[in-house]
């Protein structure tokens, strides 16, 4: 691509028709959200296959929408993915479909491959075909009116020591999970489409998120639940890894701004600037649970654990620490905050207040998602 064009952004109209591809789980859901509020004007297609992180009960509230339309389906399937971008006249991909819970990636890594790699070629192919292939026009990705957006995460650069600065756009990849593996090689992909074929792109890598909707597999809403449910709260080790943390709408207004203002080739790390260790978090949550449900007032939670304490932090247990597990992510964000003028709404003790209210008035969500079998999972996952 000519290197003078560069700097340039793309040239998004006023309207936009959005395939949102993993729209019904975690951040996908948020932003389908965010967008629709922000935007009501545009057409916003989801596309989710509903497995077990996503559900359509994520989406909750928009079926009335005009613009708003839900696709059951794969993103692994060629003809659907090309029907949808042609008959929707889809103009900007957003990309979070992906499986994405580590633990899952050391026992079964077919499937990140499968979906995070194969998957994203898929999509990958059918915007070139649409955008591109079908074309009349010559259009430089500079100067295109489409996008695809890849959504990838910071775990793709490895791992960090204590005094390390944080990854940077142009740190090297060093992926350290199935997971990460994953994740990194459909980064390279996307690049790839847009060196060799002119695909207009822009990905983004985001720290740890955290807010509403995400599966309860995940660390911030297994410590919520388990609370309630007076289980032990597991932390792999010493609990001493870092983590830099992101409230999910603010990574949402993140991605707004580089769909928007972004550079077409270019890759954006969205961080929250807030590093905590897993033990930081964990007491975190405990401490606003005790200031809004507190455990002396909540008799099915007391356990032999729990008899003789006054704080959810007395179920804190250290656990057996997990395979390659990464001592410490930081996102350096310099790029974003000075070319898009980003910032983060929220501050750790906010978005946690959110986020901990949100669960408290949505446990019938929690039972939702995880279906009829929700009490049995509850034993197997977090005893």
């Amino acid at each position: 691509m000519p290197d003078q064009q560069k700097f340039q952004s793309s040239v998004l109209s006023p309207h936009n028709s959005l395939l949102i591809t993993g729209g019904a789980g975690f951040i996908g859901a948020n932003f389908v959200h965010y967008w629709v509020k922000k935007y009501p004007q545009d057409k916003v297609v989801v596309l989710d296959a509903l497995t077990y992180a996503g559900n359509k009960a994520n989406l909750t509230g928009l079926e009335n929408h005009p613009g708003f339309h839900f696709v059951h389906g794969d993103i692994r399937d060629y003809d659907l993915a090309l029907s949808l971008l042609q008959e929707n006249q889809i103009d900007t991909i957003v990309h979070f479909a992906a499986e994405s819970h580590v633990d899952r990636s050391i026992h079964g890594p077919d499937a990140f491959v499968d979906t995070n790699i194969m998957g994203t070629h898929t999509l990958l192919k059918a915007a070139k075909t649409t955008w591109l292939d079908k074309s009349s026009s010559a259009l430089s990705p500079q100067s295109s009116p489409f996008r695809f957006h890849h959504i990838s995460t910071d775990e793709v650069y490895g791992s960090l020591g204590p005094d390390d600065p944080g990854f940077s756009e142009t740190t090297a990849y060093a992926p350290n999970s199935p997971y990460a593996s994953s994740k990194a090689g459909s980064d390279f992909l996307v690049r790839a489409y847009y060196k060799t074929y002119g695909l207009p792109m822009t990905i983004s890598n985001c720290s740890n998120n955290y807010g509403p909707y995400q599966h309860p597999e995940k660390l911030i809403p297994l410590l919520i639940l388990n609370c309630l449910e007076g289980k032990p709260l597991p932390i792999y080790g010493d609990g001493l890894n870092i983590r830099d943390w992101l409230y999910v709408e603010d990574h949402c207004r993140g991605i707004d701004l580089i769909l928007k203002k972004g550079r077409i080739g270019e890759t954006y790390n969205i961080g929250g600037n807030c590093e905590k260790t897993n033990l930081e978090v964990v007491h975190a949550v405990c401490a606003i649970l005790d200031e809004l449900q507190p455990l002396s007032s909540q008799s099915s939670v007391h356990s032999p654990q729990t008899s003789s304490f006054n704080s959810y932090s007395s179920l804190i247990t250290h656990i057996k620490d997990r395979p390659g597990h990464d001592r410490r992510y930081a996102i350096d964000a310099t790029k974003i905050t000075g070319e898009l003028v980003y910032a983060p709404v929220e501050s750790f003790e906010s978005g946690m207040r959110k986020t901990v209210g949100w669960y408290l008035e949505n446990l019938e969500w929690c039972k939702t998602v995880m279906g009829e079998n929700y009490q049995e999972w509850i034993e197997q996952n977090y005893s």
